[in-house]
């Protein structure tokens, strides 16, 4: 095909063709630019030898230089189908991340006269290079270079915002984003992943960036403080569902987890991960098509590249892990627990020292409240602290064990409470309280929280505040249909008004003979509690295990095979473990068997919120011990 031919086909003169061809066709109509640039790519016209050393001929091959080899396959497909929908060839080279061989490469296409380049900078350092394209007059479509002054980028903050919004939309709060140090994808993801939770007016904390080279955060899938995860790599999604396999935790009921995903065939394998695929394959043609242009000196802009980006299926993302389980209220004392490790306990005119000692937050109400979070459960405390250091320690607490604390108030006049406790070697322990500013928690503290009874399954209450304060949130409670579990402490009398609200009453052995010294056994004074209003009564045995009468039920039932280290936090352990499960469903045999299992690694270990099992560790330690008592 020669000069002359294409100008007859084309309906113009030679001199016009060769101006076209040699981008000197400032003043030649559009349309007819157009139409002899497509009979010459449809005939694959080729100037002459002449024409081929003009710096302006036009070659109908364009470059790809690209950063990495590691680039998805649907880029360049797309770069490619352009191009040849366009009647052009691709030369296509690869930096290797090496400013040196990129600078080879750049001499390359120059060589070639190359008549565009998508180019993809190793760095901003590369762009020093740019004026050997200029030189040649060959155009440049700069990717994924955000130094430079116009480079086409894909949006990943806006892929990084969608994944985080697809979590959201399900109810999820508890988020982490999963990102690989010192890498552009991962940082940009990140941003979007910020931005959503901003919009949706969750506050962002540094630890939920989880570092894929750490596996620091781990503990907190097992506890449940993470309910979703935002990945940044497929790659790094894939190792997190194994590792998580491994912990014996499922997608996605126990964690919702999303990524990225270049290209369609990642996703193949089990178990399938719901994915937000990168429009690589678009991108490419977006980019292709906007440097022809500039080649043909079309007209074009330069504008961000975005798409409303959906997840591909719901396979591996769901709700959250507590919405299958109603929200669980705790109304409680909140103390600094003051233990001390001696040989024996104190006795009447006897002095006993010691050089072991520990200060962590405790009280009935706080030690349930961490103990039903621990569990994996969305749980709620309301309390009193006082106007002192001491109540940043428990703030401090709650937060970081994942407690609502809203309902946590501060008493302006008074001290936090105390509780100095002597454990003996035996784990045997005894008690002294200093009220502090759990005396002071009243009705009116609680009725302003009203609304977090809705929807609650169950209400925790512990006599250490106010029986004023406990009647009114029973009431609360049994107004919403929330079901009230009573542990009565540190009372020598109980009210028939707060029996008949109590749905299940859980006294300690002691506690059964001073609420009920007439009858002499246990199965008499469980009797007794139900014949007072009790719904069902659970009387705990310590060593011996406890003892379960409701209508439907009675019997006695062992405890779980640990030795007793510290036995102070046994029945919290025990409760919150017992609303937990029966929250999930678990008749109440079952539920207490789990709990009995959760006492005993309370009892196992010094300290009570130290010692509070993640549901995971206490699941898998039944699978091996006693496997029918779970749920399928």
């Amino acid at each position: 095909m020669t000069i002359n031919e294409i100008a007859k086909l084309a309906g113009v003169s030679v001199s016009t063709v060769s101006k076209i061809v040699n981008n000197k066709a400032e003043n030649i109509n559009i349309n007819t630019r157009n139409r002899v640039l497509e009979i010459v790519k449809e005939y694959h016209y080729v100037p002459y030898a002449t024409a081929k050393k003009a710096s302006g001929a036009k070659t109908f091959i364009l470059g790809v230089l690209l950063r990495s080899a590691q680039r998805t396959s649907q880029l360049i497909n797309g770069i490619m189908n352009t191009a040849q929908e366009n009647g052009y060839s691709i030369l296509l080279l690869n930096s290797n991340e090496n400013v040196s061989t990129e600078l080879k490469h750049i001499s390359a296409l120059c060589k070639n006269k190359v008549d565009g380049v998508i180019w993809e900078p190793v760095s901003e350092n590369s762009l020093q290079a740019k004026h050997h394209f200029e030189k040649s007059n060959i155009s440049v479509c700069y990717m994924n270079a955000p130094f430079a002054e116009a480079s086409y980028n894909i949006d990943f903050a806006a892929l990084g915002y969608a994944a985080a919004k697809a979590l959201i939309q399900k109810g999820h709060q508890k988020l982490g984003c999963l990102v690989t140090k010192n890498d552009t994808r991962s940082d940009l993801v990140l941003e979007g992943f910020k931005r959503c939770l901003f919009d949706n007016k969750i506050a962002y904390v540094d630890n939920m960036c989880l570092d894929t080279d750490s596996d620091e955060w781990h503990n907190r899938l097992i506890s449940h403080s993470l309910s979703g995860i935002v990945s940044a790599h497929y790659s790094a999604a894939a190792t997190l569902s194994e590792q998580l396999a491994a912990m014996r935790l499922k997608l996605p009921h126990d964690i919702s987890l999303i990524t990225l995903c270049s290209d369609p065939q990642e996703n193949i394998g089990y178990p399938r991960i719901s994915c937000i695929q990168i429009p690589y394959a678009l991108f490419g043609r977006v980019l292709c098509e906007k440097l022809i242009a500039e080649c043909e000196k079309q007209e074009c802009s330069h504008t961000t590249f975005t798409l409303d980006f959906q997840p591909d299926s719901d396979v591996s993302i769901d709700v959250p892990f507590f919405s299958f389980s109603k929200k669980i209220v705790v109304i409680g004392s909140i103390n600094i627990d003051i233990t001390l490790n001696v040989d024996e306990l104190p006795q009447p005119g006897k002095s006993i020292s010691t050089d072991r000692y520990s200060v962590i937050p405790g009280g009935k109400g706080a030690n349930q409240a961490v103990g039903v979070a621990k569990l994996g459960n969305e749980v709620c405390l309301i309390g009193k602290v006082g106007s002192d250091y001491d109540a940043s320690i428990v703030y401090s607490c709650m937060e970081k064990n994942h407690v609502d604390y809203h309902g946590v108030l501060r008493d302006a006049h008074s001290e936090t409470g105390k509780a100095y406790i002597h454990v003996q070697n035996d784990g045997e322990s005894m008690i002294t309280i200093l009220n502090g500013a759990n005396k002071n928690l009243s009705p009116s503290d609680i009725l302003p929280y009203e609304e977090l009874f809705v929807n609650a399954g169950y209400c925790l209450l512990q006599t250490e505040v106010p029986t004023s304060a406990v009647q009114a949130a029973a009431e609360i409670a049994h107004r919403h249909g929330v079901q009230n579990i009573l542990k009565p402490a540190a009372i020598k009398t109980i009210s028939d008004e707060l029996m008949q609200l109590t749905d299940i009453f859980v006294p300690n052995k002691k506690e059964a003979e001073i609420l009920c010294p007439q009858i002499n056994d246990i199965e008499g004074k469980a009797d007794a509690f139900l014949a007072r209003g009790a719904r069902s009564v659970i009387i705990t045995l310590g060593e011996s295990g406890c003892y379960i009468k409701t209508a439907d039920f009675c019997s006695y039932l062992p405890a779980a095979d640990f030795t007793p280290i510290d036995t102070t936090g046994a029945a919290d352990a025990f409760i919150a473990a017992l609303a937990v499960y029966l929250s999930a469903g678990y008749s109440i045999e079952h539920a207490a068997r789990v709990a009995s299992c959760a006492a005993g690694f309370c009892v196992s270990r010094q300290g009570t919120i130290p010692a509070l099992i993640d549901r995971n560790s206490l699941e898998t330690y039944i699978r091996r011990t006693q496997p029918e008592i779970l749920l399928p």
